[in-house]
């Protein structure tokens, strides 16, 4: 299967993955056939890539880290708890509060294991078939990606359940703040951002005093966005005052933020991303930390059209996981456009004379 912007797909065009909603909610079923309205329809609600079925490359396969059983438990999860909390009012605890210790627990358990019998597993993009993932998805995502990241740290198994929760919950707080704020399209006013920094401290207070959550966790929600340089929020705090497990996550939502559809702006791919990040090395994030993330990141996603330095164009086939920036291309056109009857594959790992020179964005 390839990988494709959806503003690019033509009617016809098959799909090679289910689109879910973010709730879990299969809308779009594998293979199904797509019209103008359906591509018109999945750019409305923030889908900004799809996998489509294709001869040229049908032995493709995109493996989710996480089982359909933990994905849906996940997000049933997170929806439940999260908008409990949205229909309180003001910033009391739940009666039933008590259970989200447990509930997550269990949850970041289903998460650790499916994670363990896939040693080695690049990190892969997982907005791709998911709809609106403004915040149920965004936070599984950031935990996957954050726990990930503390495997190949060396963590134990203890500290990457703390880890996980915090990154799990890190936006809890969120479910307090004017959903509408949240999901306001273009610039937030100064106050209006004002308002929303609120949600580290009261996403602390969610859970500092929490049953069976650590309280490192609760940091999590916390100091998740302090820098390096000490610009961050709410109190500014900067390099070493700011716990290692805030400083991973850190790195995993600007980088989900940044590869999610937004109202004022389409999805970013890994590449432009890992280059963001990159930009904020030193001042904003830690430099070892997003070496660390970008060692394990697949910048070019299995699927993805690509231009080669040579001139040829050709489609992500393998990542290679000790230089993920240099995958195997298979060859599909010559630098004059035209298509090969015998495509062939070449290892940038191998031949370094040639790289990719462009992304296939638009």
């Amino acid at each position: 299967m390839r990988l494709l912007p959806t503003r690019t797909c033509t009617p016809g065009m098959r799909l090679g993955r289910c689109i879910f909603s973010e709730e879990g909610i299969i809308l779009l079923n594998e293979n199904v056939e797509l019209t103008q309205g359906l591509i018109q329809r999945l750019q409305q609600y923030g889908v900004d890539f799809v996998y489509i079925k294709d001869a040229v490359t049908d032995d493709i396969q995109i493996e989710d880290p996480l089982s359909g059983e933990t994905r849906m438990k996940a997000i049933t999860e997170i929806r439940t708890h999260y908008r409990a909390f949205m229909e309180t009012t003001g910033q009391r605890k739940l009666s039933k509060s008590h259970v989200l210790g447990k509930a997550f627990g269990n949850v970041m358990k289903m998460i650790l294991d499916d994670l363990n019998e896939k040693p080695g597993t690049m990190i892969m993009l997982m907005n791709m078939n998911v709809l609106n993932t403004y915040l149920y998805q965004h936070s599984l995502n950031v935990c996957v990606y954050t726990t990930m990241l503390g495997m190949v740290n060396g963590y134990s198994r203890d500290d990457l359940m703390t880890l996980g929760l915090g990154a799990l919950l890190h936006d809890i707080g969120k479910t307090k703040i004017n959903q509408a704020l949240i999901q306001k399209p273009g610039r937030l006013t100064s106050e209006e951002f004002d308002e929303i920094k609120k949600h580290t401290e009261i996403g602390f207070r969610m859970l500092k005093d929490e049953p069976n959550m650590p309280l490192l966790s609760a940091h999590c929600a916390f100091q998740h966005h302090e820098r390096e340089n000490g610009s961050g929020y709410p109190r500014g705090i900067k390099g070493k005052e700011i716990h290692d497990y805030a400083k991973w996550i850190a790195v995993a939502d600007s980088y989900d933020a940044m590869t999610t559809h937004r109202a004022h702006r389409l999805a970013m791919l890994p590449h432009q991303a890992m280059e963001n990040l990159f930009a904020g090395v030193g001042t904003l994030y830690e430099q070892k930390k997003v070496a660390l993330f970008r060692d394990n990141v697949a910048i070019y996603p299995l699927g993805l059209t690509v231009t080669l330095s040579s001139g040829e164009r050709g489609v992500v086939v393998r990542i290679n996981p000790a230089v993920p920036q240099r995958p195997v291309v298979r060859v599909l056109e010559g630098p004059d456009g035209e298509i090969f009857k015998a495509p062939y594959e070449v290892d940038l790992s191998s031949k370094l004379t040639v790289f990719v020179s462009k992304v296939d964005e638009h």
